[in-house]
């Protein structure tokens, strides 16, 4: 048995991460019926921070109430009070229980509101209808 040595670690120096103050940026919510995401980018979409319903500790059918969604936005605005951030334009899409609760979240916490967008996918002619049924 041949005895190697153990593995050398490098002693460079790390560079530590600066945090960069923005003022203002954008709220993403995706309020699916499953669970509610949220990310936080810059106004030039940069994302900074995010949260999920499954990050917050929800699990299974929890992830899908307003509750769950509530402490999904409130981490993400505290994530995004970190950087400084207290003026937000806000992006909705989805038919889920997050949508109602992050404006509400927001008021709370005494973010001002630039914009709110609803930003939900509209097919515009969708897929194709079934065949019809032949009746005898």
């Amino acid at each position: 048995m041949v005895n190697t040595p153990p593995p050398v670690k490098s002693t460079t120096p790390r560079k530590s991460k600066t945090k960069v103050m923005v003022p203002r940026g954008r709220l993403y919510v995706t309020a699916t019926f499953n669970s509610t995401l949220v990310s936080i980018t810059d106004d030039k979409g940069n994302v900074l921070c995010w949260s999920s319903a499954g990050e917050a500790g929800f699990t299974g059918s929890r992830k899908s109430t307003p509750y769950a969604a509530t402490i999904t936005v409130e981490n993400a605005i505290a994530k995004a009070r970190t950087f400084g951030m207290n003026e937000m334009a806000i992006f909705i899409k989805g038919p889920g229980p997050g949508r109602d609760v992050t404006l509400r979240v927001l008021r709370a916490q005494g973010i001002k509101v630039n914009m709110i967008a609803d930003v939900t996918p509209l097919p515009h002619n969708g897929t194709r209808p079934r065949k019809a049924k032949h009746n005898k």
